[in-house]
């Protein structure tokens, strides 16, 4: 398994008579995990947690379980938000995975027949994987290069729905060789969107009616979620929307809103320090605003992010441009539809929304010309 695909879920089922027991193993030779490895097992509305001690590199854990859940094996340091370091795994009662290699790399999945077979669909998608690894790996090696950012993402942009519509074709290809394989449901749930559904038809009656049945469910019924809102989401960043008003306070702890801004065009930028991609889009922000100063403000909105590390990374980029801090109480994300970062919004001088760009995207940048650099 590759590392670029570490949060690919893998399913766990277990032998009929051995479910019964409740609980799941999990048998680990995985390099570079640390000392100390915290599965976090949903429950309730939360998480429990369960250390695990990890000794030259391995572990043996048993974990207790009443149903088929998601779950995360994480580093210490994961949760400390100093690293990233963590595999998502699908656990089922009475059933054992073994994991093998390293965890920066690539790692083997193996232990019961159902393993074997899930094992066999991990190798299979690895292979048809590697062609966009390989791709993707090129482009960030052009960027490092100097070659400019956004050439580089249109190519990106032309040519990886080829690469991951090949990587779909896989995964059905395997769900239609072994529709009777319990594994079949495990490359069912990492297709996405109404691929999910369609690859379930395929599975056998035995495998949708049996233990897999209320998984597979879950994961449709996600996807139709997800679905409902991306739909609300659009609607509500739709051009010619009015812009719903709020108030928060600034970096100075002062109430400031919207409305106030109204009869200048308003860049609402929804970032957070914890984001990668609006950090590394902060030097073109900045850019943009030097640019066409005058013709626009900025109104940074900081979610999810402690209030000192909101001031503190508006000190250390340098951002000089409004900023307010959105608490978790909060009802802007949903009234604006947020649901990725950094999410870009230019409301007009009428104070309707003029266009909303999702993600560090260099259309974003064309589009600011476009609109001030008549």
């Amino acid at each position: 398994m590759n590392k670029m695909f570490l949060g690919l879920s893998l399913l766990l089922c277990a032998q009929t008579a051995a479910a019964a027991d409740g609980n799941f193993t999990v048998k680990s030779e995985l390099k570079n995990f640390g000392d100390t490895v915290v599965a976090l097992i949903p429950q309730d509305n939360g998480y429990r947690r369960d250390t695990i001690l990890v000794k030259n590199d391995r572990f043996n854990a048993t974990l207790r379980l009443d149903e088929p859940k998601d779950i995360f094996l994480v580093s210490m340091g994961t949760l400390h938000r100093t690293e990233r370091k963590r595999l998502s795994i699908i656990a089922v009662p009475g059933e054992t995975v073994e994991l093998k290699g390293d965890l920066n790399s690539r790692y083997d999945i193996g232990g019961s027949r159902f393993y074997q077979q899930y094992g066999q669909f991990d190798r299979e998608l690895e292979v048809a994987q590697k062609a966009l690894q390989d791709f993707t790996e090129s482009l960030s090696k052009r960027i490092e290069a100097g070659e400019e950012r956004a050439k580089v993402m249109k190519e990106y942009e032309e040519k990886a729905p080829g690469f991951e519509q090949k990587i779909n074709d896989a995964i059905m290809g395997f769900v239609k060789s072994h529709p009777d394989w319990e594994a079949a449901a495990a490359a069912v749930t990492s297709l996405e969107g109404e691929k999910i559904e369609e690859a379930a038809k395929l599975l056998s009656a035995t495998v949708k009616t049996g233990r897999m049945k209320s998984y597979l469910q879950r994961a449709i019924d996600d996807y139709k979620k997800q679905a409902e809102a991306e739909a609300k989401s659009k609607a509500a960043q739709a051009a010619g929307v009015v812009a719903p008003d709020f108030t928060l306070n600034d970096i100075h702890g002062k109430p400031l809103s919207l409305s106030s801004l109204k009869g200048k065009y308003v860049l609402l930028d929804f970032w957070g320090s914890w984001c990668i991609w609006c950090i590394r889009g902060m030097p073109q922000m900045k850019e943009y605003y030097k640019k066409y100063a005058g013709k626009f403000e900025i109104l940074g909105i900081d979610c999810n992010d402690p209030e000192d590390k909101w001031k503190a990374a508006v000190k250390k980029h340098e951002l000089p441009w409004l900023h307010v801090y959105n608490p978790k109480d909060s009802k802007v994300l949903a009234d604006y539809g947020v649901r990725g970062f950094p999410t870009k919004i230019l409301v007009g001088p009428d104070g309707k929304i003029v266009r909303t760009v999702v993600g560090e995207d260099p259309a974003f940048y064309q589009f600011m010309d476009e609109t001030f650099g008549k």
